[in-house]
């Protein structure tokens, strides 16, 4: 289970950030990837910049590729993978005449080589993204993925009829089932309000509401991928947008802890729980990572401007203090 969201201030600069769901990390930490990071490609791609985007994400590094959950560049681009166990459906080789990326390889993909969501709309009505993993140990993720800038988000999935590039016009994502289902799902709750109900006579008796949030009554309040999706496209479309860089952080942090999910209330079939490992927000406009976990729910700040880019290959960051 994960949830992502993206939002503008009021100058317009994007703030995009995620849940990451889980029942165990994998070590993961703040990565950053220089510009003139040489890292191998799951494919021969000669389209792909030898100078591309600083990067900075979370994620892990397995033989000098960074594995990025969620990131964003240097350019206020970002993008973040979701599970999307069921419907997931990768090519299962190398398309000849295609861009061939590696699932697990796509967000670092995205956010090197692209500056806008215009140029990973065009770029990826030719490509093919395909079930290769990165080695033995890591099976491949079914995944679909949000991605951002200033000017809107769109969801990327792998269906049966091939890929498929959904305009997100509320700017959300869970889970299962795909963006096109969890989408007409919304109209099932156009009566959710932030306004409080007015009286109403019921013959001589006159029922007033018990208080403020009675117009949410009905919102879905269980971890599962529609009702989160229900609940933080309320939350991320009915917050008032901010002004200063705390304030959106705020926002953000408070938006998705609104489907955080706290451990023993998502069990697996294994018996173990998922919870929120961590939450993570990209501002586009200062450049700057912040991420906060479970455990330690102090909000840390990586700006980018402070990270060394001169280097060749990726850096796994040590926690900020």
């Amino acid at each position: 289970m994960c949830t992502g969201i993206r939002f503008t201030d009021t100058a317009g600069r994007m703030f995009f950030g995620r849940n990451l769901d889980w029942t165990q990390g994998y070590g993961e930490r703040v990565v950053v990837t220089p510009p003139a990071a040489i890292v191998p490609a799951a494919f021969d791609r000669s389209a792909d910049l030898a100078h591309g985007h600083a990067v900075i994400g979370m994620g892990i590094v397995v033989a000098g590729i960074p594995l990025y959950f969620d990131c964003g560049n240097d350019a206020g681009l970002a993008v973040a993978g979701l599970n999307f166990p069921q419907s997931a459906r990768y090519a299962a080789g190398p398309q000849e005449g295609s861009v061939n990326v590696a699932a697990y390889e796509f967000p670092y993909w995205v956010a090197r080589n692209f500056a806008s969501l215009d140029e990973v709309r065009r770029a990826l009505a030719d490509t093919t993204i395909v079930a290769k993993p990165v080695n033995e140990q890591l099976p491949v993720a079914n995944l679909h993925w949000i991605i951002g800038d200033a000017t809107g988000s769109v969801v990327v999935e792998c269906l049966d009829d091939g890929v498929r590039v959904w305009e997100n016009d509320v700017d959300v994502l869970t889970n299962e089932p795909d963006f096109g289902w969890q989408r007409q799902n919304l109209r099932n709750y156009l009566m959710l309000s932030d306004d409080a109900p007015a009286h109403t006579p019921w013959d001589r008796a006159d029922l007033t509401p018990f208080g403020s949030g009675l117009g949410m009554q009905g919102t879905p309040g269980d971890y599962s991928g529609p009702s989160r999706f229900v609940k933080v496209a309320f939350v991320n479309s009915h917050y008032p947008a901010q002004e200063r860089e705390a304030d959106n952080v705020t926002r953000l942090f408070r938006t998705l802890g609104s489907v955080a999910v706290p451990e023993g209330c998502a069990r697996m079939a294994d018996g173990t729980y998922e919870k929120t490992l961590y939450t993570s927000c990209f501002s586009a406009g200062t450049l700057t990572y912040y991420h906060a976990t479970y455990d330690d729910p102090q909000i840390r700040a990586y700006p980018l401007a402070s990270c060394d880019l001169s280097g060749s290959a990726p850096i796994m960051l040590e926690p900020a203090a």
